[in-house]
């Protein structure tokens, strides 16, 4: 166009970088710590459950082979400590010590000792005014009273003796009970005279072998029986007291003459399976009764 002038085209201009310019040392140094305290976390956390995990497969390991080594070893039970046993069902958790020993060592046992057998004896009779639990208890007692049921002894005792057991036994027997045990010692020289022991009297009612029975439940076993009866009859006609059927058929059973622990009981077969009774002396057979 006229009046204007053509320009020339512009020459080209050179190219600047546009970075940054570089940065102090003081600000390099200050990001190489944010730097640094950004990663000290993760590091710290990686080399902390690298570290647990060492002292996990190290640590308790040691503590585990510790405690297995201070820890016992399973064992069996002790020799001779007692399981739980099927007893007669009148033991029950709640008896006395005294009572299961006495069911446990005593009763059923088959007795063949005058002594012993005169002291069952005497114990049975005090069933009329006491318990079994009762008479353990103050079984000491009743030995002290009866010079230990030494029936030689006993039926020495004098009147004067025998008011002193009134005063200080009293609460063990009534006075009738206790004349009767004298009498019965007296009595008892008598048959030892007449069968050689009170022992061989006793047991011949049952041909020398106990009587076994297998009652399932205590319900069963009764407090008197035929064969009770006959020996009561003919301990009061040779003078004896106190000695009604059901008192001699308690003193068959403690004095193992009969086996009344019901069949489920462990001292049953343990009874039953004593041979003592068999190795009784033979002694010439005489009459229980005479003919009246």
């Amino acid at each position: 166009m006229p009046g204007v002038r053509s320009e020339s085209p512009a020459p080209e201009l050179r190219r600047i970088r546009t970075t940054l310019p570089a940065t102090s040392s003081k600000v390099a140094s200050g990001r190489a710590k944010l730097a640094v305290r950004a990663k000290a976390p993760v590091n710290s956390k990686e080399k902390g459950s690298e570290d647990q995990e060492k002292r996990g497969a190290n640590g308790r390991g040691r503590l585990v082979s510790s405690a297995r080594r201070r820890s016992p070893a399973p064992q069996s039970p002790p020799v001779g400590l007692e399981v739980e046993r099927t007893r007669c069902s009148w033991i029950t958790a709640n008896s006395d010590p005294l009572y299961v020993a006495f069911h446990d060592e005593e009763w059923g046992v088959r007795v063949h000792d005058d002594q012993k057998l005169f002291e069952l004896l005497t114990l049975s009779q005090a069933l009329a005014e006491l318990t079994w639990p009762d008479i353990l208890s103050r079984r000491v007692e009743f030995r002290e009273m009866f010079d230990c049921f030494n029936y030689t002894s006993v039926s020495e005792f004098t009147e004067k003796k025998i008011n002193q057991l009134k005063s200080s036994g009293s609460m063990l027997l009534s006075e009738q009970k206790i004349r009767a045990v004298v009498t019965n010692a007296k009595q008892m020289h008598k048959v030892v005279q007449e069968f050689g022991s009170f022992n061989h009297y006793c047991w011949s009612f049952v041909n020398h072998r106990p009587i076994t029975n297998s009652f399932r439940y205590a319900r069963q076993v009764p407090t008197k029986t035929p064969k009770a009866e006959a020996i009561s009859k003919d301990l009061m006609r040779r003078g004896f007291q106190c000695i009604g059927p059901t008192t001699i058929y308690s003193f068959m059973q403690v004095a193992g003459i009969v086996n009344d622990h019901i069949s489920c009981c462990f001292r049953y077969q343990a009874c039953r399976n004593v041979k003592n009774g068999s190795a009784e002396p033979e002694l010439p057979e005489r009459r229980v009764s005479s003919p009246s």
